[in-house]
């Protein structure tokens, strides 16, 4: 009987036997070549897999749709993607009509033990993005990024000296930060796909504050908003980010008091009624987020149209 229970995958050494692959020369960090791979990888289409180390990618010229928890993206083009431990992963096995090629860095905690980065790794915020908002590189990038793996290969090669596992942990920082600056790159140079989720959020919050619901429901959650954009709470974070200088919480509150703006300046509502009809259960807190933001009172803001 078939189990529904994702495949959880501690070790690398498992993950090189389940590839079909020989054991890696260092239990805690592999590359492994899709070109190198003799049988295709376990089909986690339905079930999915659990890693219990960092899996990174440079997949090019897959058919197939890989699942990143609840999203798909399709690998028509090389692009790479970050999963983190115990995050699940679903997808098909290579197709014989694929022309793949890249790699996939297997790095293991236990690596970074002791290590600064083990710390730090946390910051690297796209380990928390789905698939579908994966890191497209330019030729030049890749190279870069290519050239780090190499490194890293070179030293698992090389004969294992006390100096071996600090010099893997330092090629692999240099990866991370190359990638945090590509993706930071791609939020800006992505412009069609970016501004598109700009202006649906514009016009989500636009429609949210003209209904009924900022008044029942309160203000729009972060988790809300992002789930309605299809894209992830931290991805969303990081891009208004770039673009803006803002965090989500903020561009909702500054939303927020645009819309408060307009009923001070044009009705006769108390800030009381404001209040309510913009979710807040305590006027104080609207005033105290108006004042924040302003600062100036709510009547003070409406005194100085009179």
């Amino acid at each position: 009987m078939t189990s529904n229970k994702p495949l959880r995958i501690k070790t690398i050494t498992e993950g090189h036997r389940i590839l079909g692959l020989p054991k890696p020369e260092h239990p805690l960090i592999s590359v492994v070549e899709y070109a190198a791979l003799q049988t295709p990888a376990a089909d986690t289409t339905h079930t999915g897999a659990l890693f219990d180390f960092y899996f990174i990618s440079l997949k090019k010229g897959f058919r197939n749709k890989f699942y990143y928890g609840q999203q798909q993206y399709d690998f028509d083009d090389g692009m790479m993607y970050f999963v983190g431990p115990n995050q699940l992963v679903r997808g098909a096995g290579p197709s014989p009509e694929d022309d793949l090629s890249g790699w996939i860095l297997l790095v293991h905690p236990d690596l970074l033990w002791g290590t600064p980065l083990a710390k730090t790794i946390k910051k690297y915020e796209y380990f928390d993005y789905s698939v579908n908002e994966a890191l497209f590189l330019s030729n030049k990038e890749e190279l870069i990024i290519n050239n780090i793996i190499a490194n890293i290969k070179t030293e698992y090669h090389a004969n294992i000296d006390k100096f071996s596992e600090s010099i893997l942990v330092s090629h692999f920082e240099t990866l991370l930060n190359y990638s945090k600056r590509f993706y930071q790159r791609q939020f800006i140079t992505r412009k069609r796909s970016n501004h598109q989720i700009l202006d649906r959020l514009e016009k989500l919050l636009a429609d949210y504050f003209t209904s009924d619901d900022l008044a029942v429901k309160g203000l729009p959650s972060v988790h809300y908003i992002s789930s309605e954009l299809h894209v992830s709470p931290t991805y969303l974070r990081g891009l208004l980010k770039v673009l803006t200088g803002q965090n989500t919480q903020q561009y909702i509150h500054d939303k927020l008091i645009e819309k408060a703006k307009e009923k001070l300046s044009t009705t006769a509502l108390s800030v009381s009624e404001i209040a309510y009809e913009l979710g807040f259960e305590h006027p104080q807190s609207f005033s105290k987020l108006f004042k924040t933001k302003t600062s100036v009172s709510p009547l003070e803001f409406r005194q100085s149209f009179n």
